[in-house]
């Protein structure tokens, strides 16, 4: 055989075996060159090589070790003139084994996917960058592609190749900064990651893929190779009638849950429980409390227990902690057989500067803003995405997408929007960039949410998106063809600050306070909001909402009753984070279990069934939910009654719903023979009252029903007298309304 040195010079040679080569495809694998064909293998570790047929298994050549090197070979085919299929078998202390030479396979991504790529315009990302296992020219292997438009090299590095860098370097993809490479012999279950040397030859951290669809239980950093394709989803009754459910004229009620902390079991460690075993327990529990929804703390994988998910680095991949992706699919597919719906906390607003994430992804501000002022939040010492540049969003729209279309995911909560809409949020001046025109909107972050919110809810119609907003920002649930975000609900913190602060007051300052329950209604209707008493009210010393409760224990459950009652009558609809519902006494605890064993006490129980009493009136009542985010829904009958502390009003449904009358007295004060004018004329039967026995309570009220009178009284020509309990709630629907 010819001198192998003729066929690779001393320079390749040497940057093929430190892993620097710019091209290895160029020279690693079958060439034809001048007419004959030459191979040239790197196999760390091997003593000799042969080329083989793949057809037929015979030696077509043997290859020589290139002098000066260690596991780099080369040599001619003789008599062939043609590329064909081939591969190599390794012999090494006596023992051979045939192998697929990765550098012989063509590239994968086609140029529709290059372009699209380029555009920022690919819709569904994940199907061709990441890790995927596929049949590649008659080989079943898996195909890595990963963008980084300013490496100088990409190689991907596992397992299956001793971590070397050397020995699978990728191939750049033209102008789209794209690195991809066809691995043969590797399957589901593989660890793996990307090594990556940027322009001025400098090895960086090995990175995590930002595609991976798996990833190693933290605090392992690797990524894992998953599969989308083994999932035989049986939710078709429920994906056709989501979209009817999911509008803003149906019963909504959200159980928020930190999969880590819900239940978790003692005797093995003290371990949370499983998707599968959340997709027995959870789900039955959140269906037997009447709840519509489960809304899922963030699932993407992240590496700090103590973020809780909000500082996420697998965007596309649910997190390991309590399974598989399979596993996760498995309890999706067991909220929508019990007709819940799964809605997922989505973090797109910033990420963490773990060495093995985003941040310089590629040796530069890849995803994130190269200036501190832009690309960094003061508040949570992490990154922000560059929502300017198009293949960022791309990404992360891609992602939206990818839940909703891939897991059968029925909403997104959208964490931190008011953090993305300004440049000067929790920002002292001289920290910030203003925008192109001097202002502090953050014009491309609002570009970015009206586009994910156009992609989402027009590949897939049904789903929801909210947005956690507490800022004045108009239209957050408007359309974008009005102007808006193009949200479907928001969170109303507004009213939740309000309504918990005036709980807060002792009964006797209540009266000094009253706009603070009224204040809502003056915009209760400028978007379809979301009523939250979610995690972050019962985090980093605020207490849990029992604690805010004034009195002793028996007076704090009442009025966390009476509120919940004026919750669920309140128009919007409804949040409770969970332990919420029976009044978990401590702060939540990340790192434990609620109190379960709280439910053998009277109190706890009772308000465990208020809540699923609440639920379940809410849903049957089509006066409480239909009109949710119209002001025809509601009419205030007593909005003044500050010196009683009392608040009743009257909410409507669509034509022939019976109208519901609701009555809130947070004195602990009986007021009997109160009178309260009604609407309409008629017999109005109580439905619900939180002062009874069955709660927790003493049993005082009105026990049935009361019949209207002709006697004037909150503006209204006809009133009804009734017993409004200390500390209550009290529902009133009209007899045949």
């Amino acid at each position: 055989m010819k001198d192998p040195m003729t066929i690779i010079s001393r320079d390749e040679a040497r940057d093929i075996t430190s892993g620097r080569h710019y091209d290895p495809f160029s020279r690693l694998g079958m060439q034809e060159r001048d007419g004959r064909l030459e191979v040239c293998a790197y196999i760390p570790g091997a003593q000799n090589v042969d080329v083989l047929d793949a057809n037929t298994e015979r030696k077509t050549a043997s290859l020589s070790p290139i002098p000066g090197t260690e596991g780099l070979f080369a040599g001619r085919i003789g008599r062939r003139k043609r590329l064909f299929a081939y591969k190599l078998c390794v012999h090494k202390d006596g023992h051979s084994w045939t192998m697929d030479d990765p550098y012989r396979f063509e590239p994968v991504l086609g140029e529709l996917d290059e372009h699209l790529i380029n555009e920022g315009s690919h819709r569904q990302m994940w199907n061709v960058l990441g890790s995927h296992v596929i049949n590649h020219q008659g080989v079943d292997g898996t195909h890595f592609a990963v963008w980084a438009p300013n490496a100088s090299r990409v190689s991907v590095v596992g397992n299956f190749n001793g971590w070397n860098a050397s020995c699978h370097l990728m191939r750049r993809r033209g102008s789209s900064g794209v690195w991809e490479t066809f691995v043969p012999g590797v399957g589901e279950g593989e660890h793996y990651k990307y090594e990556l040397v940027d322009r001025h030859g400098h090895v960086l951290p090995q990175k995590a893929d930002p595609f991976a669809l798996g990833a190693e239980h933290p605090p392992k950093t690797a990524s894992v190779v998953r599969r989308l394709d083994n999932h035989i989803w049986s939710d078709k009754d429920w994906m056709s009638k989501r979209e009817a459910r999911q509008k803003t004229d149906q019963p909504i009620s959200i159980y928020e849950v930190h999969l880590g902390s819900w239940k978790r079991i003692p005797e093995d460690g003290n371990r949370p429980l499983s998707y599968r075993e959340h997709a027995s327990q959870l789900v039955g529990y959140a269906k037997d409390m009447g709840f519509t929804h489960i809304e899922l703390m963030p699932v993407s994988e992240y590496p700090f227990d103590g973020s809780w998910g909000y500082q996420p680095i697998g965007l596309y991949a649910p997190t390991i902690r309590y399974g598989t992706l399979e596993e996760f699919r498995a309890f999706v597919d067991a909220c929508h057989a019990a007709e819940i719906g799964l809605i997922l906390d989505w973090v797109s607003g910033h990420f963490p500067e773990d060495e093995h994430g985003l941040g310089r992804f590629d040796g530069t501000a890849l995803y994130e803003h190269a200036n501190r002022k832009e690309g960094f939040h003061p508040d949570w010492n992490t990154l922000l995405f560059n929502y300017g540049r198009r293949e960022v969003a791309n990404y992360l729209v891609a992602n939206a997408v990818y839940w909703l279309h891939e897991h059968h995911v029925d909403g997104l909560r959208v964490d931190a929007v008011a953090s993305m809409l300004y440049r000067d949020y929790s920002r002292k001046e001289g920290e910030w960039i203003p925008n192109e025109h001097g202002g502090r909107e953050n014009l491309e972050a609002i570009a970015f949410l009206k586009s994910m919110n156009e992609t989402v809810y027009s590949d897939m119609p049904g789903i929801m998106t909210i947005a956690e907003e507490s800022t004045a920002f108009p239209g957050v649930s408007a359309p974008t063809s009005h102007g808006g975000l193009g949200f479907g609900f928001k969170w109303n913190m507004g009213w939740m600050n309000d309504t918990l602060s005036y709980m807060s007051e002792d009964p006797i300052h209540r009266k000094y306070h009253h706009d603070k329950m009224t204040f809502g209604l003056h915009y209760a209707f400028s978007e379809n909001f979301i009523l939250p008493l979610s995690h972050d009210e019962v985090v980093h010393g605020k207490g849990s909402i029992l604690s805010k409760m004034p009195g002793a224990r028996a007076d704090q459950f009442a009025n966390m009753r009476a509120f919940y009652g004026f919750m669920w009558g309140h128009p919007g609809k409804k949040l409770l984070f969970m332990g919420n519902e029976f009044g978990q006494p401590g702060e939540w605890n990340h790192d434990g279990s609620l109190d379960w064993h709280l439910l053998d006490e009277v109190p706890h129980k009772g308000l465990q069934s208020l809540v699923r009493d609440l639920n379940a009136l809410y849903r049957s009542s089509p006066a409480l939910h239909q009109l949710d985010c119209k002001p025809e829904g509601f009419e205030w009958m007593e909005a003044g009654a500050d010196e009683e502390s009392l608040f009743a009003w009257t909410r409507r449904g669509n034509d022939g719903a019976a109208p519901v009358l609701v009555v809130s007295n947070f004195m602990p004060v009986e007021r009997s023979a109160r009178r309260i004018g009604v609407p309409d004329a008629g017999r109005w039967i109580e439905r619900l009252n939180t002062d009874s026995k069955h709660y927790g309570g003493q049993d005082r009220g009105n026990l049935g029903s009361v019949s209207s009178e002709p006697i004037a009284a909150s503006g209204r020509a006809h009133s009804i007298c009734i017993t409004v309990p200390p500390l209550s709630t009290m529902y009133f629907e009209l007899e045949g309304g």
